[in-house]
């Protein structure tokens, strides 16, 4: 077996042709994060959000959880999955969790904020989401909704923090006296 790895640009083209090969864009993504932090954070931008998303397609978990999920449906669309997993999956059968479920891994990363949003996103599937849950043509999403609902939950969980540490931000000497004050008290 050939131990070669696979170098982290790589990986990152591979999961940036994966969306745009399936008409997905980082401003579709931005746009649902926009939508969840917007209401906690009025100065945000839509420049903000397409920044975290960006940062959030980096992180190899989110690209491998990516990447096996577009497969999947591709090889569906394909009919190469042998049955029942074929029918499973192209019929995005109610019962069927692992589309959730490794979005879900993906998301974890990001903390509660990314879970609790991930779970809004199953369940209410705005944006572009909706748009590939509700897509009735020959193509098959039962993957990919999931796991724009995890890169968009990720996001904007990383927003959420982003914007706490600036608020709470310490200066040097902030920082210094609550240090010393917890290493003598």
């Amino acid at each position: 077996m050939d131990s070669k790895r696979v170098h982290s640009k790589d990986v990152t083209a591979a999961a940036l042709k994966a969306l745009a090969d399936r008409g997905v864009t980082i401003d579709d993504i931005a746009r649902i994060v926009f939508e969840m932090q917007f209401p906690y954070n009025p100065n945000l931008t839509m420049d903000n959000c397409v920044e975290s998303v960006q940062r959030v397609l980096v992180k190899r978990e989110i690209q491998h959880a990516l990447l096996v999920g577009v497969e999947l449906d591709r090889l569906a669309e394909e009919k190469k999955l042998s049955e029942p997993l074929q029918s499973i999956i192209e019929n995005d059968e109610g019962l069927f969790g692992v589309d959730e479920t490794i979005a879900f891994g993906a998301v974890l990363g990001y903390g509660s904020i990314a879970v609790t949003t991930f779970g809004h996103l199953d369940r209410n599937k705005i944006g572009k989401i909706r748009e590939l849950d509700m897509d009735k043509s020959d193509k098959v999403h039962t993957f990919l909704d999931d796991m724009i609902a995890s890169i968009a939950a990720s996001a904007a969980s990383r927003l959420a923090h982003r914007l706490r540490d600036e608020e709470e931000r310490l200066t040097g000497e902030e920082l210094n006296i609550i240090l010393n004050e917890e290493m003598i008290g």
